[in-house]
């Protein structure tokens, strides 16, 4: 019998059938989706934002912010909300065993839990008596358990671009309390299990790079190793596996989607890269030289600073994109179903 053939080779995100989904949002970093056809994403007014083809969103934002408007924030909106992580920023999101919200906030560096009406209370500050730090991501495994990542303990966060410090981790929150699991890591970001949660696989954004580590039943980590390739030439930030097995990374600020094969191929799946601006900050990464001001000319015009992918629709072949600088959510048709996700098994 003939191998099968990746459904990926040969395939590539056709612009023309690029559709959005919702409106006005603010920063939808990370993107939710379930069996019944909704669609949630993280949402910088401090809470989230319910969509569906069918109805008006709906955004539950316990904290009752209105905007980022510049006379909120200071003269320079645009690097305070996006460089400096002023106030309350929602960044990944996860369900939770009974079906709530468990925020990693980027702004305030907590853990938080939210209900689906916007009762919002604060879960995790602090590991052994220390700041958490960048608060990143959150996810659920089979057991019930927390898991969430720190990006990094470096004030300003955007510094660590340049430092490369390897002061990230994995923490876990278990009937034991909460714990880290793993550190070392260098600009961790979102975290994903294999099917059997025999693996957990890690984006180290400022590495460019993906890890995995094996998985213990009482949730040690160990036999950590490089996934694909040393380098992926930009910064990963969200991923998710298809039923073929393919990993598909977005890179942020270049605005790049890519796919790595089980044989460790990285496929181009989608370039809204501009090449000026993509050319200035990759030297500025190699000669550790960035600043905020790269950053912010640096994005694509489809999802700008492309920061996660999701799927779903009834056939698990609906791909939508999570970023940080857009206001509605790009998605479109995959050749393949994705994973499916904890909440939807």
């Amino acid at each position: 019998m003939a191998p099968l053939q990746n459904p990926l080779k040969n395939w590539q995100v056709s612009r023309e059938n690029i559709q959005y989904l919702g409106h006005d949002l603010q920063r939808p970093e990370c993107i939710l989706t379930e069996p019944n056809g909704t669609v949630w994403a993280a949402d910088a007014r401090g809470g989230v934002v319910k969509l569906n083809l069918k109805e008006a969103q709906e955004v539950i934002n316990p904290l009752k912010v209105s905007d980022f408007l510049p006379e909120n924030i200071g003269k320079d909106a645009d690097s305070q909300r996006y460089i400096a992580a002023v106030g309350s920023l929602p960044n990944g999101i996860c369900f939770d065993a009974n079906g709530d919200f468990i925020i990693a906030n980027w702004g305030t560096n907590h853990i938080e839990k939210m209900t689906r009406d916007g009762k919002l209370t604060t879960v995790v500050t602090e590991i052994d008596g220390k700041p958490l730090g960048k608060t990143n991501f959150p996810l659920r495994d089979s057991k019930g358990r927390i898991w969430f990542t720190v990006t990094t303990q470096t004030e300003p966060w955007s510094a660590q671009i340049n430092t490369r410090a390897t002061d990230g981790y994995i923490a876990l929150m278990d009937e034991k309390g909460v714990r880290i699991v793993a550190d070392g890591f260098c600009g961790t970001n979102e975290i994903r299990f294999d099917d059997n949660e025999e693996w957990l696989y890690v984006v180290e954004s400022t590495a460019w790079k993906i890890s995995r580590l094996r998985v213990k039943p009482n949730g040690d980590l160990y036999d950590r190793e490089v996934y694909g390739p040393s380098t992926l030439g930009g910064f990963p930030d969200g991923f998710a596996f298809d039923v073929f097995g393919n990993l598909w990374v977005t890179l942020i600020f270049t605005d790049e989607l890519i796919a790595i094969t089980p044989d460790g191929e990285v496929l181009t799946l989608l370039d809204d890269s501009n090449p000026e601006t993509k050319k200035r900050l990759i030297e500025a990464y190699e000669n550790r030289c960035v600043t905020p001001e790269i950053l912010a000319a640096t994005q694509g015009t489809i999802c700008p600073w492309m920061a996660s992918l999701s799927f779903g629709g009834a056939d698990m072949k609906t791909v939508y994109l999570g970023s940080l600088r857009g206001t509605k959510i790009p998605y479109f048709k995959s050749p393949v179903a994705g994973q499916k996700m904890i909440h939807w098994r």
